[in-house]
């Protein structure tokens, strides 16, 4: 199975290759040529199975030409130990927790498994990686957690130092040993084109450099996999019964990876697409036309301040379009299935607060920021299309961070500060290390030169 580039200017590789480089060389992003399909049959089955064994079965469809089987499956085994709750509301209504991992975010699903992945074809190798991702959020820390201590991988994470809660950015700073956390004074969406920069430098060529973030391929295939456990679980026996997600929506590879699943078989009405008030994507289904916000607004969803999500153009190529990096659109999308398949709407900071208190009044649920946009968003889609609210429609949306990463917003909002998970204990206490710089590719550049 080979992977090409969304600029159409570079050679189909594997997907170790696409893995390791995370970044085509014409600056697109890697997507596979052709895709496997998950049938009926299979799906009932995996009703039957654990998430590590569905995250197995699914992603042997992408990989049985590169490893062992066994190693694909020790590796799914070492990857998945902690639960994904399917939390009811009401009716067939459900809340999916993603934040139940090490660092109590959706983005461990993804670190988890990509840097076990890296490891193995690295070993293989007898090579280093130097692995440069920049975070709104969530990012940093899953990467950072899940690449500590690996003798072979070094990492640089880039953070809008003024964007995310204390809580994220010490779960980043007080790792040290090969995790580098790098402060930069401006917008997630700065610290994405310093990264993509540096990827193009031929005066960093000797830097073995690749990517950690959702631009690579190796974090979209193992979010796949929560969409396919999520239908599995909760499936009754109608073999034509379909679900609907919604996605809160920021740098697009959540939704990327609901969408790789709808193209292989889950059975998915409709993915209702929530963003904050960085509305680019929303103006774009609308509309036909695409615009970048710039500089991204500031919103409490801070993991969703992306003026242009890079993932947008996986998006347009998989529905028959061609977008470049800089956001320019050489061949329109097919609208028509695209509004089929999507619908697309941007929730304010007030209605996003708003929503948290009335989901905890109304049902004892609590919500942080990015959940609550996901929750506000299904709501809109319920009011646009009220035979989707029936009782018998299965429809859940994604809570992507564990609400005590955002105390300062739940005690304004509900007045309590939300129990911490095992992961966040013991932070505050612990020494931060990172560096600060100026939003300056010059000043980045000079420091991955002086320090690798």
């Amino acid at each position: 199975m080979l992977y090409y580039s969304t600029n159409l200017q570079a050679q189909p590789v594997t997907f170790r290759e696409a893995l390791l480089k995370g970044l085509a060389p014409d600056r697109g992003l890697f997507m596979p040529r052709e895709l496997p399909t998950i049938s009926a049959e299979e799906l009932r089955r995996f009703s039957d199975l654990d998430y590590a064994d569905i995250a197995f079965e699914v992603t042997r469809k992408f990989l049985y030409t590169e490893m062992a089987e066994s190693d694909l499956l020790a590796i799914v085994k070492d990857a998945y130990t902690f639960l994904i709750p399917l939390e009811p509301v009401y009716e067939r209504k459900y809340v999916m927790r993603l934040d139940q991992g090490p660092t109590a975010s959706f983005k461990d699903f993804a670190a988890r498994m990509m840097g076990r992945l890296m490891q193995y074809f690295l070993r293989q190798e007898e090579r280093n990686l130097l692995i440069l991702t920049a975070t709104s959020g969530d990012t940093g820390s899953a990467i950072a957690n899940a690449f500590y201590g690996l003798e072979n991988i070094k990492v640089v994470v880039l953070y809008p130092e003024h964007e995310v809660t204390e809580r994220q950015r010490k779960q980043m700073t007080t790792l040290a040993k090969n995790i580098q956390i790098i402060a930069i004074n401006g917008k997630f969406d700065d610290c994405q084109a310093l990264v993509k920069r540096a990827f193009a430098d031929p005066e960093l060529a000797s830097l073995p450099l690749s990517s950690a973030n959702s631009i690579n391929i190796g974090r979209l295939l193992p979010q796949m996999l929560y969409y396919v456990y999520a239908y599995a679980k909760l499936r009754h026996t109608a073999e034509d019964e379909q679900i609907i997600f919604s996605v809160p929506s920021g740098n697009f590879g959540n939704l990327m990876g609901g969408l790789l699943a709808k193209h292989i078989g889950l059975p998915v009405k409709k993915f209702v697409v929530a963003t904050n008030e960085n509305d680019e994507f929303p103006v774009f289904l609308a509309t036909g036309d695409y615009e970048k916000i710039v500089p991204s607004r500031n919103c409490i969803s801070s993991a969703m301040n992306v003026g242009h999500p890079s993932n947008v153009a996986r998006l347009i190529a998989l529905y028959g379009g061609n977008m470049d990096e800089t956001g320019q659109i050489h061949q329109k999308p097919d609208f028509d299935r695209l509004r089929k398949d999507i619908y697309a709407v941007s929730i304010s900071d007030a209605e996003t607060q708003e929503t948290i208190k009335q989901v905890y009044t109304d049902h004892h649920l609590l919500l942080e920021p990015h959940g609550a946009v996901a929750w506000a968003g299904l709501s809109h889609y319920f009011n646009a299309f009220p035979q989707d609210a029936a009782a018998e429609q299965m429809c859940v949306a994604i809570e992507t961070a564990h609400p005590a990463k955002f105390p300062v917003e739940i005690r304004q909002i509900l007045g309590f500060d939300p129990e911490l998970p095992p992961s966040l204990e013991g932070l505050e206490e612990k020494p931060e290390f990172f560096v600060t710089l100026p939003n300056s590719y010059t000043a980045f550049r000079q420091f991955l030169q002086e320090h690798y």
